[in-house]
């Protein structure tokens, strides 16, 4: 069975850091582009980052640059986004998803992608 399955979310203090992983199972990760999607309360989900199999990666969102890196680890089937310096803003529920494909397209397309995982909370809060 192919799932994505995202954890480490929570809430943390503005500030604060987090690490999310995105790992696979039924499929292996290493020839797919993940991308990292969020959603805000009464918002439409919005592309974060990406990474492609290629291990470039592309932001999305002006406001994470500099805060936010993706990285990945192929032997363990897992892709992980750190957060740094988080904000209330960042506030969402937060989703993986996954696409064959070496390289990130210039703008996060949802449709492209064929797997999801079912998102990870994040609140940023005092």
């Amino acid at each position: 069975q192919v799932q994505l399955v995202e954890s480490g979310g929570g809430l943390v203090q503005p500030g604060g850091s987090l690490r999310l992983s995105c790992a696979a199972s039924g499929f292996t990760l290493d020839s797919y582009t993940i991308g990292w999607f969020r959603q805000a309360p009464g918002k439409e989900r919005e592309g974060v980052l990406c990474i492609g199999s290629s291990t470039l990666d592309k932001y999305y969102v002006d406001s994470v640059k500099g805060r936010f890196t993706i990285s990945r680890d192929n032997a363990k089937n897992t892709v992980y986004l750190q957060m740094n310096s988080l904000k209330p803003e960042d506030t969402g529920i937060y989703f993986c998803a996954a696409t064959v494909g070496a390289y990130c397209s210039d703008s996060a397309v949802m449709w492209e992608y064929d797997y999801w995982g079912q998102g990870t909370q994040v609140t940023v809060s005092s």
